[in-house]
């Protein structure tokens, strides 16, 4: 059991040796007086009475929102002059003093940046719409069940609730029963154990010849695992079935190579680890092999030379979207997916955050530190008192291949809403999940060594707070 004082110090000569700790001071991270403000005005003087709530708050939450970037509101306020002084020439007038693309080009600029992110080609992603719509937009295009074929889709039982929604009404939309189109692989939380790769090439065997798709996280939001992307894929593929998985809590988590791997498809948002601000524009991934156009331009069949999908406008061709033809010619890749035009202030907010990323040297680097940070973190919670250790553990596995940047720990029943009160008195932010679990989460980009020692300090405060003063009966 190490002492505070020498964990604290330890953690100071850590992060004056990250050679990443300058990113720190491109993220708006709250001070202590902000997060506890009702209103957005604040005292913001740094006087000796006010100077420690006018310190930083312990932001771990980057799992459910990642934290505004400060060249977020220049870039925003870029967008808005092009607009107020362009009108409409803002959709193909290149501004000299502008770094930002026109609006036409918006969204092929920012499938150029996130194309490293997830090891795809630039052709492959699309940044567009929302992580549930886009699921349901890659279901309609390619799952096409049979009645005495391939018709169930495969999912964990412990999934995101939005893909349980959505492969439950994309079961009935094509006139199918849940209760024989839908197959769960089951994830014993009760346990706190992960689901095992073993578990999912069970499932797949025992269903290969009716199984349609495999739908499953990238990491599991839950606990924090890390599944094995490339080895699922490729064993699902054996069987023939088509892949989509969900990126949410992996994209700008973890290093993901969606081509190399032969993932069919993928789907993510943008709010948690990308910094795009809540509810930002998502992306999805459809390899080269699904998307291909292979009709001329010139061809005026409508029904042949591509995957059939939803269609729309902003999916159209370039060269004839602005001819206002009816004849649907979809990009090639994934952008001939793409329904409307997108929202310009969210792709200009996400392309703030992907410099950084590209400044900071890209996910490889980042998850180089973020596998110490999190280490770091696991082990001060494993040398915490006895005492305190009982009530609570660690359910995300220990291997650091096998998670992101998330540590899920599940508490003692019934002082979940305690913990977090606790917590978020003393400036501590994490989120929790019902009924017993709290998710931290070091971002590489702007948490530091120092983060988790404050951490998990105020937790063992609080936790020996509890049991101090029976707050929560057993």
């Amino acid at each position: 059991m190490s002492s505070p004082t020498a964990d604290r110090s330890r953690a100071r000569i850590l992060d004056k040796q990250d050679e990443l700790r300058r990113f720190r001071r491109e993220f708006a991270i709250p001070n202590r007086t902000q997060v506890h403000s009702d209103t957005l005005a604040f005292p913001d003087d740094a006087s000796p009475e006010t100077s420690a709530a006018s310190q930083p708050c312990t932001y771990l939450c980057g799992n459910s929102l990642g934290l505004q970037p400060t060249r977020t509101a220049t870039r925003i306020q870029q967008h808005l002059s092009t607009w107020a002084a362009q009108g409409v020439q803002g959709h193909f007038k290149t501004l000299a003093d502008s770094p930002l693309p026109t609006w036409l080009d918006a969204d092929a600029k920012a499938a150029e940046m996130i194309a490293p992110i997830v090891g795809g080609e630039t052709s492959e992603v699309a940044v567009m719409q929302t992580l549930t719509a886009n699921l349901h937009l890659l279901l309609s295009a390619f799952y096409r069940p049979q009645a005495d074929g391939r018709h169930k889709i495969i999912l964990e039982s412990k999934a995101f609730p939005s893909d349980h929604f959505a492969v439950e009404t994309q079961i009935r939309h094509h006139g199918l029963s849940v209760e024989t189109s839908m197959v769960t692989v089951e994830t014993p939380f009760s346990d706190g154990a992960a689901i095992t790769t073993y578990d999912v090439m069970s499932v797949i065997s025992q269903h290969a010849a009716d199984a349609a798709v495999l739908l499953l996280p990238g990491i599991q939001y839950y606990t924090g695992e890390l599944l094995d992307i490339s080895t699922i894929t490729n064993f699902a593929h054996l069987h023939g079935i088509f892949v989509i998985w969900d990126l949410a809590h992996a994209v700008g988590n973890v290093p993901l190579r969606l081509h190399d791997w032969d993932v069919d498809a993928a789907v993510w948002c943008s709010y948690k680890y990308l910094n795009s601000g809540p509810g930002g524009i998502g992306g999805l991934f459809v390899h080269t092999r699904h998307s291909q156009v292979t009709r001329p331009i010139t061809d005026e069949k409508s029904d042949t030379g591509f995957t059939n999908r939803l269609g729309g406008w902003w999916g159209n061709d370039k060269a004839t979207r602005f001819v206002m033809a009816t004849k649907f010619h979809p990009v090639k890749g994934a952008a001939g997916f793409q329904l409307s035009n997108p929202s310009i202030l969210d792709i200009t907010s996400l392309c703030a955050s992907l410099e950084i990323f590209l400044e900071a040297g890209g996910v490889g680097v980042l998850r180089e530190k973020s596998i110490k940070l999190t280490g770091f973190l696991e082990g001060l919670l494993n040398a915490l008192p006895d005492a305190v250790r009982k009530k609570f553990r660690i359910i995300t596995p220990s291997d650091p291949v096998q998670r992101g940047a998330q540590l899920s720990l599940m508490l003692d029943d019934g002082i979940l809403d305690a913990v977090m009160d606790g917590l978020l008195s003393r400036s501590v932010i994490t989120d929790d999940r019902k009924p017993n679990v709290i998710r931290v989460a070091p971002t590489p980009l702007y948490n530091s060594y120092e983060d988790c020692v404050e951490f998990v300090e105020v937790f063992q405060e609080v936790l020996e707070g509890i049991g101090a003063v029976g707050e929560v009966s057993k």
